[in-house]
């Protein structure tokens, strides 16, 4: 890729073989057996991973790392990992219970990843495509200023070499340790989505478990199809803080993908295995490729 027009960027793009896979799953990294989070059996490892990190049982869908999606979405789970060389700084200098340079630090060790979300490049279904996947190990997936700008150069090469851009957002919003600064990201990402549309470039959002506060309110619901995983939470403001503002209680399943879906602020709700599949159909058709 040519990122000559990027050079603050750091480092070269480097590829999909550096360690950057991290495991979602509850405790049980060392065991061959787990509990799923929702209908509480104990199961098999093998037999979630076999089930694209899918219960079996009950289908509730684990949380996946930002690699591991990108391996599930890309042709033969082949990928080009680009704009890595973005770190973040500690601009305010902010500290709650620990310093922010510190939890940057320790976010990085964790999932060996520079920052909650990783763009790649690679083909799906055969067509070029870019992705930005969050993780939400990472701070919780919040948009800080590097996660604002690797979406924004993410939009910005689509933009470029005219291929469709995809983002699977799993954010819990806008990282409050960088103030204003991650706000700004709202306005950064939705004015290179806008030069998208204008290019008539496709844009898919594929919103998972959970998609919350700045980053919903920006670029995952600005796709051309925005789609959701089963039961995701999906929303700007909490449950329980709507509920304490307007005081009543909340409807079943409000603000979960479904509850969305009914009320139509998502296009569909698709299962995790079918996810691909989909989105390489939406692709050719957004794009008058027929098969």
């Amino acid at each position: 890729m040519d990122d000559s027009e990027y050079p603050d960027e750091g480092e070269p793009d480097v590829d999909s073989s550096l360690p950057l896979l991290v495991d979602s799953f509850p405790p049980m990294t060392d065991n061959l057996w787990t509990r799923c989070n929702n209908c509480q059996r104990i199961l098999y490892k093998e037999d979630i991973l076999e089930n694209h990190s899918v219960c079996p049982a009950c289908n509730f869908h684990f949380r996946l790392s930002g690699v591991e999606r990108l391996t599930m979405l890309f042709d033969e789970g082949a990928f080009d990992v680009v704009d890595h060389g973005l770190l973040p700084l500690d601009p305010l200098k902010f500290k709650d219970t620990q310093a922010y340079a510190a939890r940057l630090e320790s976010n990085q060790k964790k999932t060996s990843l520079p920052e909650a979300v990783v763009n790649a490049v690679g083909t799906m279904g055969g067509i070029k495509v870019v992705i930005s996947a969050f993780d939400f190990a990472f701070m919780g997936g919040s948009m800080g200023s590097v996660v604002g700008e690797k979406i924004t150069r993410a939009a910005e090469r689509a933009l470029k070499e005219r291929i469709p851009l995809i983002v699977v957002s799993v954010s819990g919003g806008a990282r409050m340790q960088e103030g204003a600064l991650s706000l700004m990201q709202m306005a950064k990402t939705s004015g290179a989505l806008a030069r998208l549309e204008e290019a008539a470039v496709p844009y898919l959002s594929v919103l998972a478990d959970p998609t919350t506060g700045g980053v919903t309110a920006s670029f995952a619901m600005l796709g051309d199809l925005n789609v959701a995983e089963p039961n995701a939470l999906i929303g700007f403001a909490g449950p329980r803080v709507i509920e304490q503002t307007i005081r009543e209680k909340l409807p079943k399943g409000f603000q979960r993908s479904e509850f969305l879906l009914k009320h139509g602020l998502v296009d569909d709700v698709v299962p995790r295995k079918a996810l691909r599949a989909y989105l390489i159909r939406a692709l050719r058709l957004l794009l008058n490729r027929p098969q």
